[in-house]
């Protein structure tokens, strides 16, 4: 059976990155954002819903969701996040485990952002945590997003805090210093994860 591990870490703490090395590998990464962004294509089912819960101004002139803005009212008020979550969250956990059920490989990364938040812990094996300190979590932000300080701290409250993530982990992949660093983390964890030997 394959084993199945949770990658996940607060926002702009270099998931992403950490997953295309992983990916470069030669592992299988099942996206919880990807397929998010899937489920909620015009021809899909969870595209009216949504369009039906938050009104047409959430459509861009193309067709497509507004994900800036749908963004901004979800982080403004919570009783829409937790709605979007709704919709959303169901959908992705199935289509996840799907694609795991299907897989022959010794392990594979799901990588669920929100793993802790929407206590989905359950889904995997063990939980891999990438965590970097909250002054880069800023920086990259404001640099990769174009973020005011308003934004970034209301992003940061609704997700957990670093302590709580870290709790949950199995594993942890320390994003503070450079490329060649964050690579030498995730290939010790892939002959790890590949023999299955856990410390």
């Amino acid at each position: 059976m394959v084993l199945k591990i949770g990658l996940t870490g607060g926002i702009a703490s270099g998931k992403s990155t950490v997953s295309n090395i992983f990916k470069q590998l030669g592992t299988t990464i099942i996206d919880a954002d990807e397929i998010a962004h899937n489920l909620v294509e015009p021809d899909q089912p969870l595209f009216k819903t949504i369009v039906e819960t938050f009104g047409d101004e959430i459509i861009q002139t193309n067709g497509y969701l507004n994900r800036a803005k749908l963004r901004q009212l979800i982080f403004v008020e919570p009783e829409l996040r937790q709605q979007l979550e709704t919709i959303l969250h169901p959908a992705i956990k199935q289509t996840m485990q799907i694609q795991a059920d299907k897989l022959r490989n010794c392990y594979c990364i799901l990588s669920i952002p929100l793993l802790l938040e929407t206590q989905q812990m359950d889904m995997v094996d063990r939980i891999l945590v990438v965590d970097c300190s909250l002054k880069l979590q800023h920086e990259r932000l404001q640099q990769r997003d174009n973020m005011s300080i308003i934004e970034i701290e209301r992003i940061l409250q609704v997700q957990a805090n670093q302590d709580a993530r870290l709790a949950i982990a199995n594993e942890v992949i320390y994003n503070n210093s450079n490329f060649n660093d964050l690579q030498k983390q995730v290939l010790f964890l892939h002959k790890q994860y590949q023999k299955q030997i856990f410390a």
